[in-house]
């Protein structure tokens, strides 16, 4: 019975491990997962920088998983090539390598203060990005004392006659050492997770060197197969950053399995601390792993390409269609090209406004899906506009030309921000109410609509502004960013002044929809920017002038 509790505090200790590891991945990726997509983007465009990029995106989010999907996408979408992608996993198997490194160390005595830093962080953040590094404070705290927690109950196992017998039957096959981790990890949807467990296992004397080094190498392989089994199957080329790691992970498995005594062996002279031993053979298995495939991955993505080759264009919504590479030598018909290909992010856009407008008269629980693929024709058009861009020579580009090049460019990372806001915003708002079946009183029904319809216009103006050039409705379109502030803070006076449950329910709602196309509109707005600037109808600041005390003047 005793064993049996400390199996399941274990299991509970395994959990909260888990759970602080998520925290710290949606922290970090709340805080800056669209800068670190963009940063990862930017950095696939060799093996080296994508390896470089691979390992401090995964440092940062401590999952090669969240990377993985990031780098599939960039390949899929044609912005990156594929072997820069395999590197850049090759660089996120480092990265989560690195991260148990670090944990190895004896630092649970930071653990409470990381949570009582998280916790106040997060209490008094609002909806701010300190908020959410509280969050991912908190979740690394959780971290250090589930270690902790597990190290503790591990201790009366070792004395445990029944587990031992199982423990020592499995010593003597390495192999299932290794299934049983990989099954672990792929449960855990973390390799991170299933290292640290390894090495409490091993730090309590229940597993040794040899199925240690085993189920580290069992750990990554789980890993590599969550990707695989989430990726979109729509497209095939979509799975071959995850089949192309998941080749790189069976391989390094097989070799570690082929050598295990002699690779045990090493790695117990060099540190044979428990925890020391296991991050240790992690970060051997990843680096080597990494230098021993980096010089093969064009012939593996020539392989993969074969296998795996594109859809035709005409099955992809966001394939470009008019970015011309023989054009890049005339700049004139380069520029066309792209500004054809930002007006589809436009008419992705407006189909997700009108989806999500939709959403809200409707119980579609599918809302959230069509509208992040929607949202994911945006990005990658938006990828493809600036690689296609980055092709045109200075040196063939007037002062004009460079100019309209920089605004092509604004307006589509523009259309990208606004559906971002979409996305993660207003579609889950909506998706959230059409899943619990709440009906909204008409006249709310009513406003959601007028409010999005408002959008709509918002979007069309901002299309105008950038194709032709049209002052005036560049100037409405910052008048109605005007508006939808004075909107705002009049559904805040509305939600702050109900009382009834119903209604503060749907002032909050109100206030959530409002606020949110707000945000969208001022990114809309921001593309008529470059014009008014030009004509000199844009005022340099909204602050008032001040003297030198920093009171306006009398």
């Amino acid at each position: 019975m005793g064993d049996m509790l400390a199996l399941v505090e274990l299991a509970g200790e395994a959990a909260l491990l888990l759970w602080g590891l998520h925290m710290v991945q949606s922290g970090v990726m709340r805080a800056y997962g669209t800068r670190l997509r963009q940063r990862l983007g930017a950095g696939l465009s060799n093996r080296r920088r994508g390896f470089a990029a691979g390992l401090v995106v995964t440092a940062l989010l401590q999952s090669s998983t969240a990377t993985a999907f990031m780098v599939a996408s960039f390949c899929a979408g044609g912005a990156v090539a594929l072997v820069p992608g395999l590197a850049a996993m090759l660089g996120a198997n480092v990265g989560t390598a690195l991260i148990v490194q670090v944990l190895s160390f004896d630092v649970t005595a930071v653990a409470p203060l990381l949570v009582l830093a998280g916790v106040i962080a997060f209490r008094g953040g609002g909806q701010t990005r300190r908020r959410d590094l509280g969050r991912a404070a908190i979740g690394l705290g959780l971290m250090l004392l589930a270690l902790e927690l597990m190290a503790n109950t591990m201790a009366p196992l070792q004395q445990s006659p029944a587990l031992r017998g199982v423990l020592v039957a499995l010593a003597d096959t390495p192999a299932a050492n290794m299934v049983l981790a990989a099954l672990l990890a792929w449960a855990m949807h973390s390799s991170v997770a299933a290292v640290l467990f390894a090495a409490s296992l091993h730090a309590g004397g229940i597993v040794g060197v040899e199925a240690a080094v085993a189920m580290v190498a069992g750990a990554n392989l789980g890993s590599a197969v969550n990707p695989l089994l989430g990726a979109d199957r729509t497209e095939r080329a979509r799975l071959r950053v995850p089949i192309g790691n998941l080749a790189n992970r069976i391989a390094g498995v097989l070799l570690v399995m082929a050598a295990l005594p002699w690779i045990a062996g090493a790695l117990a002279a060099i540190d044979a601390t428990p925890a020391r031993l296991v991050a240790n053979a992690h970060v051997a298995f990843n680096l080597a792993l990494a230098l021993a495939a980096l010089p093969l991955l064009p012939l593996l993505a020539r392989l993969l390409e074969r296998l795996l080759p594109e859809r035709p264009l005409a099955d992809d919504p966001a394939a470009p269609r008019y970015l011309d590479a023989s054009a890049l030598a005339t700049p004139p018909v380069a520029l066309a090209n792209a500004e054809r290909e930002a007006l589809r992010q436009a008419d992705a856009l407006e189909e997700m406004l009108r989806a999500i407008s939709t959403g809200f008269r409707t119980e579609d629980r599918g809302l959230a899906r069509r509208v992040a693929t929607l949202n994911e024709v945006v990005d990658r058009l938006n990828r493809a506009v600036q690689a296609y861009l980055a092709g045109l020579g200075p040196d063939l580009l007037g002062e004009e030309e460079r100019r309209r090049v920089a605004e092509i460019r604004a307006f589509a990372i523009h259309m990208e921000s606004a559906g971002d806001v979409l996305e993660r915003s207003l579609a889950r708002v909506a998706a959230k109410w059409a899943k619990q079946g709440l009906a909204l009183p008409p006249e709310a029904m009513a406003k959601i609509a007028d409010v999005h319809l408002r959008g709509l216009e918002q979007l069309q103006l901002a299309v105008a502004a950038f194709m032709r050039d049209d002052v005036a409705a560049a100037r409405r379109l910052i008048e109605e960013k005007e508006r939808m502030r004075d909107e705002e803070t009049e559904s805040a006076r509305c939600f702050s002044l109900a009382t009834d449950p119903g209604a503060l329910a749907t002032a909050g709602l109100l206030l959530e929809v409002v606020r949110d196309l707000k945000r969208v509109g001022g990114h809309l707005a921001a593309t008529a920017h470059p014009l008014l600037e030009r004509i000199g109808a844009l005022r340099p600041t909204r602050l008032a002038d001040t003297d030198g005390d920093g009171l306006a003047p009398a």
